[in-house]
């Protein structure tokens, strides 16, 4: 009984842990294209930016814990806005980057999982994303909010457990590049709302009232993070 639960545990840590075998480039390109198709029409992103906003409200989600603030919950709307609402100092270095990492989230978590399909890691990558997804859902204080994670997470663990290993890739690659152009989208959105003085209250004014810095410069660098993480994550992916 021990020799086969210890078997058992060594061939799971062998199929998370292991590396699995890139598609063919012609196939990575498909995925790029069927994420592509996902961002750009509009009536696709009204649906597909849900996946956004999880991201994004999760990556504020983070770093408030992280930086030792208390995060009192997330709530995701079905007009694809969100809310994370946290607890603690309200200025200074941790109220800072809590505000800066939504619009910087997607496109940093879409340039980790090209990083690991880079490395191989295809199984690893989609128990990572489930687990992130269930720490999320812990934390979500609507019901639209909570059915959206599931749904989400429920589609991770369907792959994860009962595609074959051809089609996690695939899956894999789509959402990665998903994260990686989806993540480029949102700043620029913003940037048109602010342009008719629409979003008075988005990150980037928060985060210039907190940092008296101009809130043109923290669309920029939301721009910057999110094309550089596509650039870099792109060469990855295409194994350039």
């Amino acid at each position: 009984m021990h020799t086969t639960s210890a078997t058992a545990m060594a061939d799971l840590w062998d199929r998370v842990f292991g590396t699995q075998p890139d598609p063919d480039l012609w196939l990575v390109i498909a995925t790029a294209v069927v994420a592509l198709a996902a961002v750009v029409p509009h009536g696709l992103w009204r649906l597909s930016r849900n996946a956004i906003t999880i991201a994004h409200e999760g990556g504020h989600g983070l770093i408030a814990l992280l930086t030792g603030r208390k995060l009192d919950g997330i709530r995701l709307h079905s007009d694809t806005s969100g809310l994370t609402v946290s607890r603690g100092k309200p200025t200074g270095i941790g109220m800072i980057l809590t505000a800066a990492a939504g619009y910087t989230a997607p496109p940093l978590l879409g340039l980790g999982g090209a990083w690991l399909l880079a490395a191989h890691h295809i199984t690893l990558l989609l128990w990572l994303a489930t687990a992130l997804l269930l720490a999320l859902l812990v934390m979500i204080r609507n019901a639209y909010g909570a059915l959206t994670v599931i749904v989400t997470g429920g589609a991770f663990v369907l792959v994860s457990w009962l595609a074959a290993p051809e089609v996690q890739a695939l899956f894999a690659y789509v959402v990665v590049w998903f994260l990686l152009l989806g993540g480029v989208r949102p700043a620029f959105e913003l940037q048109g709302k602010r342009r008719h003085g629409g979003a008075p209250d988005s990150d980037a004014d928060q985060l210039s009232r907190l940092t008296h810095v101009p809130a043109w410069l923290w669309l920029f660098l939301f721009h910057a993070v999110s094309i550089c993480s596509l650039l870099g994550g792109g060469r990855w992916l295409l194994d350039l």
